[in-house]
């Protein structure tokens, strides 16, 4: 459990001076990289009561070297969380008394920017919305004040309910941790003839005898699974195997798309993505195969 404290308070007119005041030294630690910052989250939404955090969507040209400034950052007070979960993010914190943010950096044309504005319009126009959500919120901040996982994964169908009436469809991988994501992999793993071979390591090893090889390491391996959306949906998932205490190298790598959304474009933007993240992280492919992907 979580033990960062959940409070849930009514909206102040200060956040948006504290976004504003600290915009400017976002900017400055990003340096020329940052195009601009934007105010997120609840407490971007006048008259919704929220946690007292200020959530900044920082825009930049180029992800990989928003690394260079995590010194700047952290010379600001705020803490390095890397992609914390979600690919091609570099997500940064700080606490204190009344002085709390969380920055979410994506290069410029992430879905994920899209998203966030999608989602924080809504609010600030659709009131019985918003109201549901403060509701929500205050139940959830009640039932989990000391489990801040528990209180975010509460409100995920509702926020998965509003990107699908927003209209956003943007496509979106991010590390399968919530217990939707999980399940939805599960299930897919089960689907797929991927996963049921897996689970029989004899029989992917007649495939071949490189099959045989990943086979042998899979006891020492590390599975990272992701979760793939369309807008709200989660569509497939992909599973990348590592060999631990190695340069990170990857032993297989899996994709399932689940056959109502599988079409040559969800393909390529998938391939690109993957293939980026893949040269990003450092990650050495020795061997690789799929079963059921696109």
């Amino acid at each position: 459990m979580n033990k960062e404290k959940v409070e849930v308070v009514p909206y102040n007119t200060e956040w948006a001076k504290m976004f504003e005041l600290e915009a400017i030294l976002i900017k400055e630690a990003l340096g020329q990289n940052c195009l601009q910052t934007y105010h997120i989250g609840s407490t971007a939404v006048p008259g919704l009561s929220a946690k007292p955090v200020i959530d900044i969507i920082a825009v930049v040209k180029d992800i990989m070297k928003v690394d260079e400034a995590n010194k700047a950052m952290e010379n600001l007070g705020y803490k390095s969380k890397g992609e914390n979960g979600m690919l091609f993010r570099r997500f940064f914190q700080k606490r204190g008394r009344g002085n709390n943010y969380n920055i979410h950096i994506f290069e410029e044309g992430n879905s994920e920017i899209d998203r966030h504005f999608k989602f924080r319009d809504w609010m600030i126009n659709h009131a019985d919305d918003r109201a549901l959500y403060e509701k929500l919120k205050k139940d959830l901040a009640a039932k989990y004040p000391n489990d801040i996982f528990n209180y975010c994964f509460g409100k995920e169908r509702f926020v998965a309910d509003i990107d699908k009436k927003t209209g956003f469809n943007g496509l979106r991988v991010v590390k399968a941790l919530t217990p939707r994501e999980l399940k939805a992999v599960e299930h897919f793993r089960e689907k797929s003839s991927t996963g049921k071979m897996l689970k029989d390591a004899a029989e992917v090893a007649n495939h071949s005898s490189k099959i045989l090889e990943a086979t042998e390491a899979f006891d020492r391996s590390e599975n990272i699974y992701f979760a793939l959306y369309q807008g709200s949906d989660i569509i497939g998932y992909a599973n990348i195997q590592l060999i631990p205490d190695t340069v990170k190298l990857a032993i297989t790598w899996d994709i399932f798309i689940d056959e109502p959304y599988r079409s040559q474009d969800i393909d390529n933007q998938l391939s690109a993505i993957f293939k980026r993240w893949i040269e990003e992280q450092g990650i050495v492919q020795s061997l690789k195969f799929s079963f059921n992907s696109l």
